[in-house]
């Protein structure tokens, strides 16, 4: 998924896309059809009136003057009965569509690979599900508004002209080709325009998102001065384009109402001139209030370009989306609890083409055993974390799970298998009980909550928040310390109860007192459990069954701490130089 910059692709398609959404709710499209017909209707009714109304200044009688008297009342209620059917109606059926496309995007977001997310910034993604989606509102109900209740008045208003004078309502058609003219160049215009607003609002959405994620180090660095440029930059941008879209619209329109003009000129110029004398008064405003009610109605039909456009760029932004394709998840072999040897075999990964992290690396981890991962910043390490639950797939070689590549389990049974906890804690803007018991741990007892929290040493400080269990812990847990977000973390790791266990600077944010209170808790959920520990403080590692020494995604070492450091190689150096201080 690429940001999309440019002259746009053919509209039609998505747009064709687009009405496969509004035919599942055709009923509510019909209903619409019905009640604006009904609006449409009282259109030429109003011009006919004026034929009423001239006779009954010609012959005055009371059923005529309690006609013209009730006639405007009773033309406005039927016209508002109708209006409010089809507004109601489309109203539902866009926010429907909406509704609909906005949930199955989100939903494929969540299936999408972690390279998606790495090339595009959460504020890009998170304004087309929210900015890109409102402008489908747009095409999806007020744009479909106008065309079908302006559509069918202009429809029943020609058909009622055609009626009273057919060759003078023929010169209106000739000036059709120059309004085609303008509505198309407009069209293209405000795609482009939409396009770069798009863009813009992605920014808008990045920059604020990066602005408060980051409070902390824009304070600390004085970086409010150029936070501040980056936002104004971007949102003058975006005013500059509204300005251009507003423009664009402004033109267009005027230009349309000047076309429509010289061709209503152009006939009372001829009615005066060729047929005035065979025209009874009547007849001569019947005819003109009908010219008068059409022009209206041709002009909003103009006008809903632009709302028809900003919200086709905005279905063709989410149907990019949509088109990324999700995670593979092809794997039939099913898994219910697995045994827990690990092997990668040849393995090579990079997050960039052309540039390799892993470089053909191989090992065996067996069931049980645990393993530590050690080695200089970007030698792999967290790497191989990542790549044990597929959120990334190898280049080339296999990662095998009990004898079988990891792709050949569904996505599902395979991560049910790991229990994971990284330096990066993430925890959601909810209760203790719903962080801990999380997505497929939602059925967790309280008393199974209770021991994991005892076992991650949390118990104590989560009796003395204000609710407990239920006590809510703010977005990402910034109610809460560095040590404590990352034991409820460790938690939630100890109460999925995995056969294999990572342990990703598990332990970074805790304080000396506080790693020592969990370790045993930690050494108790690794035993019987296949455990990958990356960790720089020497007590995690130094227990290991094994030590992995990494460099340059290449295994440079393998085994136990005591025989590496009789070696002398390179994990004594490493031990030697960070290690010997703790």
């Amino acid at each position: 998924m690429n940001e999309v910059t440019g002259e746009p692709e053919n509209v039609w398609p998505v747009y064709r896309r687009l009405l496969r959404y509004t035919q599942r709710y055709w009923y509510a499209l019909l209903a619409s059809a019905f009640g604006f017909a009904i609006y449409a209707a009282m259109q030429p009714l109003t011009a006919h009136m004026m034929q009423v109304i001239v006779d009954t200044f010609e012959n005055p009688t009371p059923g005529k003057v309690l006609l013209i008297s009730l006639a405007p009342i009773t033309i406005a209620f039927i016209q508002g009965v109708g209006r409010f059917i089809g507004s109601y109606s489309v109203a539902w059926l866009g926010q429907h569509i909406v509704f609909q496309m906005r949930n199955e995007v989100f939903q494929h977001v969540l299936n999408l690979p972690q390279k998606v997310f790495q090339h595009n910034a959460t504020g890009r993604i998170t304004s087309k599900l929210v900015f890109d989606a409102q402008q489908i509102t747009a095409a999806g109900s007020d744009a479909v508004v106008i065309i079908i209740r302006e559509g069918l008045t202009v429809a029943l208003l020609l058909a009622y002209l055609l009626y009273i004078d057919w060759k003078l309502t023929l010169i209106l058609f000739t000036v059709a080709p120059a309004i085609g003219v303008v509505v198309n160049y407009s069209g293209k215009r405000f795609r482009v325009i939409s396009r770069r607003m798009q863009a813009n609002m992605g920014n808008i959405s990045h920059y604020v998102g990066e602005a408060i994620d980051g409070q902390q180090p824009v304070k600390i660095f004085a970086g409010q001065e150029q936070e501040r440029k980056r936002f104004f930059d971007v949102s003058r941008s975006f005013e500059k384009q509204n300005v251009k879209l507003v423009a664009t619209k402004e033109v267009g329109t005027s230009l349309v109402h000047m076309v429509i003009s010289a061709g209503v000129g152009t006939i009372i110029f001829l009615f005066f001139k060729v047929m005035g004398e065979d025209v009874s008064v009547g007849v001569f405003l019947t005819f003109f209030t009908g010219i008068g009610l059409i022009q209206k109605p041709i002009k909003n039909l103009t006008d809903v370009n632009v709302k028809i456009q900003r919200g086709l760029i905005g279905a063709a932004s989410l149907f990019e989306l949509l088109d990324t394709p999700a995670e593979d998840d092809s794997g039939k072999r099913s898994l219910t609890r697995a045994r827990g040897n690990l092997e990668f075999r040849d393995v090579v990964f990079g997050y960039e083409s052309g540039q390799p992290v892993l470089k053909g690396l191989s090992f065996k981890v067996a069931a049980g055993e645990t393993v530590a991962l050690v080695g200089r910043s970007g030698a792999g390490k967290t790497t191989i974390s990542s790549l044990l639950p597929r959120f990334h797939d190898v280049d080339a070689g296999s990662i095998l799970l009990d004898g079988f590549p990891l792709s050949d389990y569904p996505l599902k049974d395979l991560r049910r298998q790991i229990a994971m906890v990284s330096q990066k804690v993430v925890l959601f803007n909810d209760t203790v009980r719903n962080n801990i018991a999380y997505g497929e741990l939602q059925g967790a007892n309280d008393a199974d909550i209770i021991q994991a929290l005892k076992d991650a040493q949390a118990w104590e400080f989560v009796q003395q928040l204000q609710g407990g269990l239920d006590a809510p812990i703010g977005q990402d847990g910034t109610q809460l310390s560095g040590g404590q977000r990352q034991r409820l973390a460790i938690a939630r790791a100890f109460l999925k109860n995995a056969p294999i266990l990572i342990l990703d600077e598990a332990t970074s944010a805790l304080d000396t007192e506080s790693e020592f209170k969990i370790q045993q808790a930690l050494e108790n959920i690794m035993h019987g459990r296949t455990t990958l520990v990356i960790a720089h403080r020497l007590s995690t590692i130094e227990k290991a069954d094994r030590i992995l020494v990494l460099d340059s995604g290449r295994l440079l070492e393998s085994g136990s701490h005591e025989t590496l450091l009789a070696n002398n190689g390179a994990y004594a150096q490493l031990y030697r130089v960070n290690f010997e201080e703790h």
